[in-house]
């Protein structure tokens, strides 16, 4: 992974690969200023075996930072561009990066850092160090249902599974058009850059998400590939406009990151006549499952895609259960995660050589995996990972709290909404934690509603009894 990869067509002509607003590259472009990028780095100090910050909007120059670090043989933190000053700090004492590459100001006032809004200027190969497949490439975060967010280390033995795996499963070619409007320091929007850039596929990057625009852009780019999560399946279905959008050129949409929405896909289908490609993965194991194409299904996230074996344990005595059996999902695959920092958080989602991924399901005789629940108290966000313990803490530093509980409930717009449950030890406003929790973590933290209770339900182990919050306070939801 020390260079990008080349297209088939580049040997014929020199095609762009790559558009970002009214920019374009080809292939030799990008290599030439990760090449520049890279001699900057080294002069820098970084070597093999290091890591670098990498926190920036998606942009071409993201794709540019990602191969130049590992052209010196170097790790990528992928910190998101939403993160505040608080979160930042936490990922940097998790990873201890000795660089810094980005866009982003809060990351510039916490560590020295090569700013992208700078040109680079494009450079000639430099003596570097091949990477072992078996070195971090990139060190995401996951959050955990305790805790503050953890780093998952991918090798780039297991991201080339992860993208052999996804580009399979989508049969991606250099003919298939793309675009990305995801963070790429999300595991979603990662996995579709690298992966459009293996397959030589044009790929559109967009800084951020605006119906209006991604429309107009299947229309213009004749885009074969979309990808949405929750939030864009809800704006594509509830544009006025859809009709008038020539969306013929799409082979179908993928939906993932959170749970397919029926009447919101299949309104989309109705209005437009293109269909729906449900997949499941992980930041730990980026690709588990995949509707086929041709014969996808609204009501599972498809089949496990070759390389990954996928097995349903029962949530009582964690032994393999039988077909139809719901239980914990759990898989292995070359693509699975090297392992978290803090290294000790890994013990708890491995068992033996399979990930417990949390979430409870069940497969069919005919081999389709269903989720109908997560044994995780996780809360999905537009696609995000919110950990409870995360918001929690920064509640309980308002010193009119005298407990609190966090906990999610649906949202058909962004998955699962943000409920804080609030025992005051003297009065508050809930607009006041609000907006304490509003400055503190990043905007799809943010609570939607806080509840006031005289104490918080816990058993004698002091565990909350979130389930009994969600039936009581997850009827409504403000956003």
């Amino acid at each position: 992974m020390s260079s990008l990869p080349l297209s088939p067509l580049s040997k014929l002509a020199e095609p762009t690969v790559l558009a970002f607003e009214d920019q374009s590259y080809t292939l030799a472009e990008l290599n030439a200023l990760a090449d520049g990028l890279a001699a900057r780095l080294s002069e820098h100090g970084v070597t093999a075996g290091g890591r670098v910050a990498l926190m920036t909007s998606n942009r071409p120059e993201f794709v540019v930072a990602l191969h130049a670090i590992w052209r010196l043989a170097a790790a990528a933190v992928l910190i998101s561009p939403a993160w505040k000053r608080a979160e930042v700090e936490h990922a940097l004492a998790v990873t201890d990066p000795s660089h810094a590459v980005g866009d982003q100001a809060v990351l510039s006032e916490l560590m020295p850092m090569l700013n992208l809004d700078e040109p680079i200027s494009p450079g000639n190969p430099v003596p570097g160090s091949t990477p072992r497949p078996d070195a971090d490439a990139v060190l995401a975060f996951s959050s955990g249902t305790t805790g503050l967010p953890k780093a998952v280390r991918h090798s780039h033995k297991s991201l080339q599974a992860a993208v052999r795996n996804w580009r399979g499963a989508l049969k991606l070619t250099a003919r298939d058009r793309i675009q990305i409007a995801t963070p790429p320091s999300h595991i979603l929007g990662l996995l579709n850059i690298m992966t459009a850039m293996q397959a030589g596929a044009w790929m559109r990057l967009h800084r951020r998400f605006d119906v209006d625009r991604m429309l107009s852009h299947i229309q213009d780019d004749r885009i074969t590939v979309e990808m949405a999560v929750a939030p864009i399946a809800l704006a594509i279905a509830s544009h006025p406009g859809l009709e008038s959008y020539d969306l013929s050129s799409l082979r179908f949409i993928v939906w993932g990151a959170t749970p397919v929405s029926a009447s919101i896909a299949e309104t989309v289908t109705r209005r437009t006549g293109v269909g729906w490609l449900p997949a499941y993965g992980t930041t730990e194991l980026p690709v588990i499952a995949c509707n086929p194409i041709g014969g996808a299904r609204l009501d599972s996230v498809g089949r496990p895609v070759p390389g990954v074996d996928v097995r349903v344990t029962s949530l009582q005595t964690g032994e393999p259960v039988g077909p139809g059996e719901v239980g914990e999902i759990q898989a292995r695959s070359d693509s699975l995660m090297a392992g978290y920092l803090p290294c000790e958080a890994t013990r708890d989602v491995m068992s033996d050589d399979w990930y417990r991924t949390g979430d409870v399901g069940y497969l069919d005789a005919g081999g389709w995996l269903r989720i109908t629940d997560r044994f995780k108290e996780m809360i999905k966000v537009r696609g995000f990972q919110v950990a409870p313990a995360e918001v929690e803490a920064v509640l309980h530093s308002h010193p009119a709290v005298d407990d609190c509980a966090v906990f999610g409930i649906p949202n058909g717009a962004d998955g699962e909404s943000v409920v804080a449950a609030v025992a005051a030890r003297q009065p508050v406003e809930a607009t006041e934690l609000v907006a304490l929790v509003g400055e503190r973590l990043a905007s799809y933290k943010r609570l939607s509603r806080v509840e006031f209770v005289p104490e918080i339900p816990r058993l004698p182990s002091g565990k909350v009894l979130r389930r009994v919050l969600k039936e009581r306070y997850g009827c409504t939801s403000d956003s």
